[in-house]
């Protein structure tokens, strides 16, 4: 019998830790690359790190550490080499002609290009896979050269050009005509989009926004109550989907839209403009974090960046903290900010460790709302989508919100009790 078994691919993963990044984000940073290569179908085999000011313009690491890399590679027959950050084509044909001195053929990715492959995997519909596909070959385009390895046995001087040279200006060309066609079928697609964005300018639009695999796509079926995709996986959303969602008789769409991520391939940005096209034009933003991560408040400031880079930062925001229920309470943080709110409210709300997980959550949020995040801050509200916590919470504020444009838009909107609405406060 046959069998379909696939093996996994293997790979090291390397990353330089410079003055902007200590041990322990770039241990955070090859934690996180690990699981784009998981994602991938990966199987991480050994991590690499090197101190530097800069990555090196060569081989993006000394050469001391390259030969490290090369005799861990050969010696356990390591498919690939996965580098944390972007590298030029110098870096990559260098890289390359180290291992071929062995007669060793590895493949040699970045971060950018992991993510273009998840990308890749992802995408369902015609929008998102043209998407992907013009930023696969925006990306490759200036690293065509290191596809002809042939051209490495020619030893052609000034003036002289063998028939290797010929097929790279060919492929070139190819590469071109596809971007030049991409492009024209993206502007196509993004008439139609914007047509039926168009038909549904008259509701008020809602969009979660949030670092990839912060269950922004777990929330969006809690609220629309629809079979939304969702995974623990990175980049488990690529295509946008849009829900009709009903709060006390006020209807509103809402929008879940693919993940952003440190590092994002500025290609894709430019790629999925319309599919960011409704986080641009939503009325509100549910700003979904993973507050059990060590490092939301970073991602926060990740997916602000983000959203100002696409010109989305000035939107009434709800920041919604999700997972609380994985949240661990630091039990230094709760003697500290404890005792700083008896002195001021002379109130305990951590007496003793909750017995069971709904008394946990209750005491957690408890504790989150009080003591954690007393500083001001936008509007926020702590979630567990996962177990269906403080769900109604969430509710009632988007319905304030929502209800003040709804309003605007439909003055003479009937109530649950049949009487007209009265928007008392402006929206801005």
């Amino acid at each position: 019998m046959h069998s379909t078994y696939k093996e996994k691919e293997t790979a090291v993963l390397v990353a330089v830790q410079t003055q902007k990044q200590n041990a322990i984000q770039t241990k955070e940073y090859l934690d996180e690359l690990a699981f784009l290569a998981d994602t991938s179908g990966i199987e991480t085999l050994y991590t690499f790190t090197q101190k530097l000011e800069r990555p090196d313009n060569r081989t993006y690491v000394g050469k001391g550490r390259m030969q490290d890399i090369l005799m861990y590679v050969i010696d356990n027959d390591v498919d690939m080499i996965i580098f944390d950050d972007e590298l030029s084509p110098i870096q990559i044909r260098n890289i390359e002609a180290e291992f071929a001195q062995f007669q060793k053929q590895v493949k040699v990715l970045d971060r950018s290009l992991l993510i273009l492959n998840i990308f890749a995997m992802r995408a369902q519909t015609v929008q998102a896979r043209t998407q992907v596909e013009l930023a696969q070959q925006q990306y490759i385009l200036p690293r065509l050269t290191r596809m002809w390895t042939h051209l490495s046995k020619q030893r052609g001087g000034v003036g002289m050009r063998g028939p290797g040279e010929k097929e790279l200006e060919t492929d070139r060309r190819i590469a071109n005509d596809r971007i030049a066609f991409l492009k024209e079928k993206l502007r196509q697609i993004d008439k139609q989009a914007l047509t039926q964005r168009k038909n549904r300018d008259r509701m008020v639009r809602v969009s979660l926004v949030g670092y990839t695999n912060v269950g922004k796509s777990t929330l969006m079926r809690r609220l629309a109550k629809a079979d939304v995709f969702a995974e623990n996986k990175l980049f488990a959303t690529v295509d946008s989907t849009v829900r009709k969602v009903t709060i006390d008789s006020i209807p509103f769409l809402l929008s879940d839209t693919v993940g952003f991520i440190r590092k994002l391939p500025t290609m894709l940005i430019e790629s999925f403009k319309s599919t960011l096209d409704e986080v641009r034009e939503a009325d509100i933003l549910l700003h979904v974090v993973d507050i059990s991560h060590p490092n939301y408040e970073e991602q926060i400031g990740i997916v602000n960046d983000t959203l100002t880079e696409i010109g989305a930062a000035d939107k009434p925001t709800i920041l919604v903290f999700n997972k609380i229920d994985k949240f661990e309470v630091n039990p230094m943080t709760i003697e500290k900010d404890q005792e700083d709110w008896e002195v001021v409210h002379g109130e305990n709300v951590w007496e003793e460790e909750p017995k069971d997980q709904a008394s946990r959550i209750q005491k957690v949020t408890e504790f989150l709302k009080k003591s954690y995040l007393h500083t001001p801050q936008p509007m926020a509200v702590f979630i567990s989508a996962e177990q269906k916590e403080n769900l109604d919470e969430l509710r009632e504020i988007v319905l304030n919100l929502v209800k003040n444009k709804h309003f605007q838009i439909f003055p003479n909107w009937l109530t649950p009790d049949n009487t007209y609405s009265e928007s008392s406060e402006s929206w801005s």
